[in-house]
């Protein structure tokens, strides 16, 4: 009877001490790394770090030739990423950042909003990425400021005195990567944004070749040290640290350039020691907005429904019931179809014929139809309605899809170069 107690007693502590295990997000992007490229390259830290988790090619670009088709440009990218939208949404097209539509809210928002007291950090080669898209200084994105802060260096040309080679920004990323680490070990943000550029400028400045995969191979240094520093923390706390690494778009097939839908600028990469990653992960071809509700689900944000209806991205781990929803408009039909993945249960078919969230307002959604999952398509009737735009929302039960349909608002094209 004691041993059993005791027994009983030793798996009730185990039990507690892993449900208290504090989760714990870093991202890093690494700009313009072609994902050909990347796999010609021995990357011993990159093996290490997918050795829990995987590696799979993904996507940026949005629906190519569709409602959703985004620049494949990086700041376009980061909030893509950011946001878990394509640019029709989130109205970043390029890199002077105009506009961007903060009703869309991004992981930092989000996390703060549901748990203020927990510590985000960002480490940055570039300013403009905390200051105009995460929008520590934009009132209507709240204003949200990281606690901690390693930005801007490339406005610090005392420390960081400029060269015609561009190697600079190799010491720039080196600091980064260096102050990510040390910020990991001693203050260990609950989220941390890691973004490093050196990659993309060797491309611009002297394309494909040995310059560029020497800077890709640097980077595999920059990222063995984070890594390291996560692995201190899962060693000696009681902390589960979940590390996604991908790049915001592809090259060109001379590596210059981006910027336009060909098959080598849209193609990406996730690296990640993500455990308990689907199968969407590994054969879908996901895409770089898929991440931030990944992220979101270890750090347990629980996203408000009529934000949640808006993001186009979904869990790369768990179960999910389907993915890539796609929708017709023939005559006065709309055919909604959708890759199975778990055919459990039924699909409800929601339909707005308005887009009031763009400006901060509700949009109305008519439950149309009810399907099982398992046959991937409704047929919905649609001559009694306003409008032929239509958002079409699908909800099963372990995730929503969202598609746009019909004749599409205006949208902006990009003004500035990549």
């Amino acid at each position: 009877m004691l041993l059993y107690a005791l027994v009983s007693l030793s798996l009730l502590v185990s039990t507690k001490s892993a449900a208290q295990k504090k989760n714990k997000v870093v991202f890093v992007i690494a700009d313009g790394i072609p994902a050909d490229l990347l796999e010609q390259i021995n990357l011993p830290a990159l093996k290490m770090i997918t050795k829990t988790g995987g590696y799979a090619r993904a996507h940026v670009g949005g629906m190519k030739a569709g409602y959703s088709e985004t620049p494949t440009i990086s700041a376009v990218g980061y909030n893509s990423l950011l946001t878990g939208t394509w640019v029709n949404k989130h109205n970043v097209w390029g890199n002077e950042i105009e506009a961007p539509n903060y009703n869309y809210w991004n992981i930092f928002r989000l996390l703060k909003a549901q748990f203020p007291q927990k510590k985000t950090g960002i480490y940055s080669t570039w300013l403009d990425n905390r200051t105009k898209l995460i929008g520590s200084d934009a009132k209507a994105a709240g204003n949200i400021m990281p606690d901690i802060i390693y930005d801007g260096m490339e406005l610090d040309t005392i420390n960081f005195p400029h060269d015609a080679f561009g190697f600079f920004y190799n010491v720039i990323d080196d600091s980064v990567a260096n102050r990510t680490a040390a910020s990991i070990k001693n203050d260990a943000p609950d989220l941390s944004w890691v973004y490093l550029e050196y990659t993309d400028e060797m491309g611009h400045r002297h394309g494909n070749g040995d310059t560029l995969a020497n800077a890709v191979r640097l980077f595999n240094d920059k990222f063995k040290t984070i890594w390291e520093a996560i692995e201190y923390r899962q060693q000696n706390f009681n902390e589960d640290w979940q590390l996604w690494i991908t790049t915001d778009h592809g090259r060109e097939d001379n590596g210059y350039h981006h910027g336009g839908q060909t098959d080598r600028e849209r193609t990406t990469w996730i690296a990640t020691n993500a455990k308990n990653l689907n199968q969407y992960f590994f054969k879908g071809n996901p895409g770089i907005i898929d991440i931030m509700p990944t992220m979101a689900k270890h750090l347990d944000i629980k996203i408000p429904r009529e934000k949640l209806v808006e993001v186009d991205g979904v869990s790369l781990t768990g179960t999910l019931s389907g993915t890539n929803a796609t929708a017709t408009l023939e005559k006065n039909n709309i055919t909604v179809s959708w890759n199975v993945i778990d055919k459990t249960g039924m699909a409800k078919i929601w339909i707005s014929t308005t887009n009031n969230f763009k400006e901060g307002k509700k949009d109305h959604y008519k439950l149309v139809k009810t399907v099982p999952v398992a046959s991937g398509k409704a047929v919905v009737d649609v001559k009694t309605m306003p409008s032929k735009f239509c958002k079409v929302l699908v909800e099963m039960p372990y995730n929503f899809l969202n598609v746009w349909v019909g004749p599409q608002p205006p949208q902006t094209p990009p003004k500035e170069g990549l």
